[in-house]
Formats: C-alpha cells, structure tokens, sequence
C-alpha cells in the first residue's frame, strides 16, 4: 500500500540519517517523496482532495458561495493534469458527477465541468473510454453546437438541476469553445471517441466524413476547426 511505501522511505531516511557517519563515507541515499512527505505533515491526498473538491462543487449548502465551487473546480481541473489523478476520477466515482455538471443552470460551472473533462481525457486513453461509455461524448457534441443541455435530477440535487435533458437556451459562446476543446481532447488518438462524435454530428446534420482515422490529426483538426470557428461567430 502507499502508506507503506511512505514508512518505509521515512525509515529509511530516519536511519540513515541518524546513524554517526564516517566523515569520508557518502552521505545518506534516501530521499523523502512528495508523498512521503505529506504522509508525514498528515496532508491530504490527492485523492482526498479531489473528492473534497466535487463535494465542495456539487453542495446545496447555501453557504458555500459560487466563487468558493469555482475555486474548488479550478483546484481539481489542476489535480486531473496529473495522468494518475486523473485515471481516479473512475476509482473515485466522480466521472458521472462531472458530467452531470456539463448540464449545470451557471454557465461559469458548465465552462469548469467541460475544461476539467478536457484535461481529463488528454492523451489519456483510460479517461476517454469512460467519457464514451458514460455519454459524454454526445454531451460535448451537444454543446460545442450550441445546445443547452440540462442535469438529469438527483436526489438532493433539486436546487441544482434546470429541465431534463435539452432545453430551449442555447449555449453561451465561451461554454461552447470550451466543450471543442474538450471534444478535441476525447477523439484524438481515440477511435470509439471520434466515431460517437463523428455519428452524432452527422445525426445533427452536419457534413462529416466516414472513416475518419483518430490518429490522422488534419483530418481531425478539419473537424474541430469547424466546430471552433461556429463557436467564435455563434
């Protein structure tokens, strides 16, 4: 276990230097991990902190203000940069959470829900097969289009949730740009991802070719330019 590994280097430190040493000897070879280090100040986890984050972001507590969710999803956006972090977003149980976010009444909390999955998925072919099995895709394509898209209703979740599904407000153009970035993240180098895309935008009515290779980046980026673009003049 990680606790274990982190007693263990701080032994091993402790040890050596502790231990009277030759002067001509060479001096101790351990040093203490990040982690370590944390374990040993009782700081908490990264895990620790992603999951305080998301409780922090999805309270109905009337108390803890908007700027203090924002703050709270800028911290975890931050978090999830890391490859490790953000593969715990699945362990964590906090994949669903996020998403439901896309669909959030406060555009600056869509804005944080689209740019935290975007960071999520980059280069990240674990974070991206749970973004298509859990819907995300069709979402972002959704949004990068301008749909307004609603959080499904959660139990305790009443004050935060607008109409099931798509409303009639469309999309503010800043949340727009960043579902493309974020849609650009999920279909890079990711096949299943740019073929959900790829199937939803054409469902959609727009002009998309078949068999586009997710490792063919012009090919890719002629897709998500296009999507950048109708943003922009949205």
């Amino acid at each position: 276990m990680a606790s274990d590994k982190n007693l263990n280097e701080l032994l091993k430190w402790s040890i050596e230097n502790s231990t009277p040493s030759d002067p001509s000897a060479p001096g101790p070879q351990t040093t203490l991990t990040a982690e370590a280090l944390a374990a040993i100040m009782g700081a908490p986890s990264d895990a620790e902190l992603m999951q305080a984050s998301m409780a922090n972001i999805t309270s109905t507590d009337p108390e803890i203000t908007l700027e203090s969710k924002l703050t709270a999803f800028d911290n975890l956006e931050q978090l999830v940069e890391s490859l490790d972090n953000a593969n715990l977003l699945s362990k964590l149980g906090l994949w669903t959470p996020l998403l439901e976010l896309l669909g959030h009444e406060e555009a600056r909390l869509r804005l944080m829900a689209a740019w935290c999955v975007g960071t999520a998925v980059q280069n990240n072919a674990p974070s991206q097969e749970r973004l298509v099995a859990l819907g995300g895709v069709e979402k972002l394509v959704g949004m990068a289009l301008g749909e307004r898209i609603g959080m499904e209703k959660r139990a305790g979740t009443e004050n935060l949730t607008t109409e099931e599904g798509v409303t009639a407000d469309k999309e503010t153009k800043a949340v727009r740009r960043k579902a493309v970035y974020a849609l650009s993240s999920a279909v890079r180098n990711y096949q299943p991802a740019l073929d959900v895309a790829a199937k939803e935008l054409r469902k959609r009515g727009e002009e998309v070719q078949e068999g586009i290779d997710a490792t063919d980046m012009d090919a890719v980026d002629e897709v998500i330019n296009g999507l950048k673009q109708r943003a922009i003049n949205a």
